[in-house]
C-alpha cells in the first residue's frame, strides 16, 4: 500500500503543484488530530517539524479522510512530459521524507503522513524550480535567501539535508554511467587492444582503463565549463530550472521539463551578456616535415586513413556463454577421427558468427587438436560469413605440405579453383615447397614456371623449394644454375640450400661443384663450418683425391674446427679408396693425442676397410667394441656378411644376414648389390637370390653386373652333376 501510494503522489504531484502554491495547510493544525501536543503554541516539546500556525487557516477534519485527500489530488490533467531527473529526485525525496515523518510521528496515521508529505513537497518543488537548490552551497545562504518563512528552521534544516544528499547521489550515479560510457567507447577498445598486444594485463591494464576514463571526463567537463562561461549552456543543473532543458551529464538524452509558472510563458527572456571566450579570427597553421597540415586537403586523407583503419584494425570475437560455449566445449573434446562438422553447424547456427569469430574458433582448435583444426577450417572456407580469401586456402595448403599430406593439399587446391580463386606467386610458392617435399620434381617445375607466367619474379622461399626439388632428384647442376639466377637477380640464398647443394655434389663425387658452392658460400659471407669442411672431404674422398681431402682436413684443423666422428670418418673413407691404411692409422693415433674418441662412423669405415681386406680377426675386434655401446647400423652388418662370405665362414655370414632382416632397416641398391656379390663369392645362390626378390619388391632394380653374376652362377648351379 505504501509503495501504490507513493506512486500515486508523484504521478499526481505536477498537477498539484498550483493549486497547493496558492493553498497553504497548517501542518500543526493537521497534526493535532494525532498529536495534540503540537497544537500549542507554548508546548515546549515543538518537533522538528513544526509549521507556523500564524500564516495559515486551521485544517478541516474531513481533509484527512481517504476521500478528501483523493479528491485534493484529481486536478485538470495537462500535457504529460518525461522528466526522468525531476521524477528521480522526487521519488527518493518522498520516500526518504515519509520515513522520517513516520519516525517523528509514530501515532499519526498515513493519510495525515500523505498530507504532510504533499505540503513539505508542495515547497519543495517551489524552490526546485527557482535553483535555489543548485545556487547556495551552505544551508544559511539558502535559508537567508527564502522570502517566507513557512516551514520552521528545523524542518528547512532537515529537506535541505535531504535534498542535497538525494542531488550529490544522483551526481554520482550520472558520473558512474559517464565513465561507464567511456570504458565502452571505441577509442577505448582500441587502446585496451593496444595494451594487450604490448603485455599490459591485470590490474595494471584496469588502473589504465580507468585513468584514460577520467581523463576523458575531464577533457568533456572542460569544455563544458568554457559552454556555460560563454552563457551557452543553460542546462547543466541537474534538475534544472522553470521552462528550461534538463540534461543528463552523458547520456546524450535530453528531457524537458515543463515550467510551472505560468506567468513566463509567451515573455521573451532578456538576452543575457556573452562572457564567453573571443572568437579566433586568424587561421591554425600547421607544419611538419615541410607539409602545410592545415590545408583543408588533409582532410579527405584523415577520412581515408579513418576508413583504412577499420579493415586493419581487427574486431574483438563475440563472447561465448551458454549452449555456444557447451558446444565449442564438445569440438575441442572430438579425438582425430571424428569429424566436427555437425557440432560446428550447431555453433554457426547459435552464434552466427562472422570472420572474427570464425578465425578465434579455429585459433582454439589449432591449439588443442591439429587433424580437427584441418577439417573445421575446410569447414569454414564453405561458409559465407568466414569471407574466404586466397590466403586462407594457401595458409592450409602451406599446413598440409608441412605434414606432408599430398592428397588433403590437391583437394583443398580443387576447391580454390572452383571457388573462383586462381593461383598466385603466393600460392605457387606453397605448390613447391609441398611438391619438392614430396619429390615431385614435375609438378613443382610448373607452379615455378607459373610463377613466371603470371609476369611475377619468384621470391626466395620459391626459388629455394626449388632447388631443394631439383637437389632431391638428383639433379644438383640443375638446382645451382637456379641458384646462379637468384644471384643475377640479387637475391640471396638462404644458407641451408648451399649446404643442400654441398652435400649433393659431395655424395656424388663431384669434387668440382663441391668446391664452387664451398667458395660461393664464403663469397656470400657464409664462414666455413664443421658441417661443410666435412662434406667438402667426403667429395674429394669419394673422387679418390685423398691427399686434396686431408689438405681440406688440415686446413679445417687450422682455422679451429676440431674434427668429429663424421669428419674423421670421411677422411678414411677417403684413404680407404686409395688404400692408405698406414697413413689412416696415423691420423688416429694423433686424433687420439689430442682427446679423439672413435666412434660409430668411423669403426664402420674400418669393418668395412677390414673386411675387405680379408682381415676378420681384426674387424671382430673393432666391431666387439662398438656392439655393447649402442645399436649397430645395417651398414656395418652388410660389410661382416660380405667379409664372412668372402673368407667362407658360411654359417657367420648367415647369422649375419639375420641379424640385417630382423633390423627392418632399408638397404639402398648399393648394399644390395655388395651383400649379392658377397653371397655369390661365398656360394650362396639361394641366399643371393632371395636378396635380389626382395630388392624387386621394395622397387629397386640390381646394377647389371650384379645381375650378370646371378644369373651365371645359378645357370652353373643348374648344371652342376648331382652327387650319387
Amino acid at each position: 500500500m505504501e509503495s501504490f501510494t507513493t506512486r500515486r503522489t508523484i504521478t499526481h504531484l505536477r498537477n498539484a503543484v498550483k493549486k497547493f502554491q496558492t493553498r497553504r495547510i497548517s501542518y500543526r493544525a493537521s497534526a493535532a488530530h494525532v498529536n495534540p501536543a503540537i497544537s500549542s503554541p507554548k508546548s515546549p516539546n515543538v518537533g522538528p517539524f513544526d509549521l507556523r500556525p500564524s500564516r495559515y487557516s486551521t485544517l478541516e477534519p474531513h481533509f484527512i479522510t481517504k476521500n478528501r485527500l483523493l479528491h485534493s489530488l484529481q486536478v485538470r490533467e495537462e500535457e504529460n512530459d518525461d522528466n526522468t531527473a525531476i521524477n528521480l529526485f522526487l521519488e527518493k525525496f518522498v520516500a526518504v521524507m515519509r520515513t522520517k515523518l513516520s519516525e517523528a510521528y509514530a501515532d499519526a496515521g498515513r493519510e495525515v503522513i500523505n498530507g504532510m508529505l504533499e505540503i513539505v513537497v508542495d515547497k519543495v518543488v517551489t524552490e526546485i524550480e527557482k535553483g535555489t537548490f543548485e545556487d547556495f552551497k551552505q544551508f544559511e545562504d539558502f535559508l537567508a535567501s527564502l522570502e517566507t518563512e513557512d516551514f520552521s528552521q528545523d524542518l528547512w534544516k532537515i529537506v535541505w539535508d535531504v535534498s542535497k544528499g538525494i542531488i550529490e547521489d544522483m551526481h554520482k550515479d550520472e558520473l558512474k554511467t559517464e565513465i561507464q560510457m567511456y570504458l565502452q567507447s571505441d577509442e577505448m577498445k582500441e587502446i585496451t587492444k593496444f595494451a594487450k598486444d604490448a603485455g599490459v594485463t591485470g590490474e595494471l591494464l584496469r588502473d589504465l582503463k580507468m585513468h584514460f576514463a577520467e581523463q576523458k571526463r575531464s577533457e568533456i567537463e572542460f569544455y563544458r565549463s568554457l559552454d556555460r562561461l560563454a552563457g551557452r549552456d543553460s542546462t547543466t543543473n541537474l534538475l534544472g530550472r522553470g521552462g528550461h532543458r534538463v540534461k543528463l551529464l552523458g547520456s546524450g538524452r535530453e528531457h524537458l521539463a515543463e515550467g510551472v509558472d505560468e506567468s513566463v510563458e509567451g515573455e521573451e527572456s532578456e538576452e543575457k551578456p556573452n562572457h564567453g571566450l573571443p572568437q579566433r579570427r586568424a587561421k591554425l597553421k600547421f607544419q611538419a616535415y615541410g607539409m602545410d597540415l592545415s590545408d583543408p586537403s588533409w582532410t579527405a586523407v584523415g577520412q581515408k586513413l579513418e576508413v583504412a583503419e577499420k579493415k586493419i584494425t581487427p574486431e574483438e570475437p563475440a563472447v561465448m556463454s551458454g549452449k555456444c560455449k557447451s558446444i565449442m566445449k564438445q569440438t575441442l573434446s572430438l579425438s582425430d577421427d571424428d569429424d566436427p562438422s555437425e557440432l560446428l553447424t550447431q555453433l554457426r547456427e547459435n552464434l552466427n558468427p562472422k570472420r572474427v569469430d570464425w578465425l578465434a574458433i579455429l585459433q582454439q582448435l589449432s591449439e588443442s587438436n591439429k587433424n580437427i583444426y584441418f577439417k573445421a577450417t575446410e569447414f569454414a572456407l564453405n561458409e559465407e560469413s568466414f569471407e574466404a580469401s586466397i590466403r586462407d586456402y594457401t595458409k592450409l595448403l602451406d599446413a598440409y605440405a608441412k605434414k606432408d599430406r599430398l592428397e588433403d593439399a590437391e583437394r583443398v587446391l580443387k576447391t580454390m579453383t572452383e571457388k573462383g580463386f586462381a593461383r598466385d606467386a603466393v600460392t605457387c610458392s606453397a605448390l613447391i615447397h609441398m611438391y619438392s617435399k614430396t619429390g615431385n620434381l614435375d609438378r613443382a617445375r610448373e607452379a615455378f614456371e607459373q610463377i613466371r607466367s603470371l609476369g611475377l619474379q619468384p621470391d626466395q622461399k620459391a626459388y629455394g623449394s626449388m632447388i631443394m626439388a631439383y637437389v632431391q632428384a638428383g639433379l644438383p647442376k640443375a638446382g645451382e644454375s637456379l641458384m646462379r639466377e637468384m644471384e643475377a637477380k640479387d637475391i640471396k640464398p638462404g644458407k641451408e640450400v648451399y649446404m643442400a647443394l654441398l652435400r649433393a655434389f659431395a655424395q656424388r663425387g663431384l669434387v668440382d661443384g663441391a668446391q664452387r658452392i664451398f667458395n660461393t658460400m664464403q663469397f656470400s659471407g657464409v664462414l666455413p663450418n664443421l658441417e661443410s669442411c666435412t662434406l667438402l672431404v667426403e667429395a674429394y674422398g669419394q673422387s679418390g683425391d685423398a691427399e686434396q681431402a686431408r689438405n681440406v682436413f688440415d686446413h679445417m684443423m687450422k682455422a679451429g674446427h676440431r674434427p668429429d666422428d663424421k669428419c674423421t670418418a670421411s677422411m678414411l673413407a677417403a684413404y680407404e679408396k686409395k688404400n692408405y691404411l698406414d697413413k689412416a692409422l696415423n691420423l688416429l693415433l694423433d686424433l687420439e693425442k689430442d682427446g679423439f674418441k672413435q666412434g660409430l662412423e668411423t669403426s664402420a669405415v674400418l669393418i668395412d676397410w677390414l673386411g675387405r681386406l680379408g682381415l676378420v680377426y681384426e674387424a671382430e675386434q673393432v666391431f666387439t667394441e662398438i656392439s655393447g655401446k649402442e645399436r649397430v647400423p645395417s651398414k656395418v652388418c652388410v660389410s661382416l656378411c660380405d667379409m664372412y662370405a668372402r673368407s667362407g665362414l658360411q654359417q657367420k655370414a648367415l647369422d649375419t644376414l639375420n641379424t640385417i632382416w630382423n633390423n627392418a632397416e632399408n638397404l639402398d641398391s648399393h648394399q644390395y648389390d655388395r651383400l649379392i656379390h658377397g653371397l655369390l663369392a661365398g656360394g650362396l645362390v639361394e641366399e643371393a637370390k632371395g636378396i635380389n626378390d626382395r630388392m624387386q619388391s621394395q622397387g629397386l632394380v640390381p646394377s647389371e653386373p650384379a645381375r650378370v653374376a646371378l644369373m651365371a652362377a645359378q645357370a652353373i648351379s643348374r648344371r652342376k652333376p648331382t652327387t650319387k
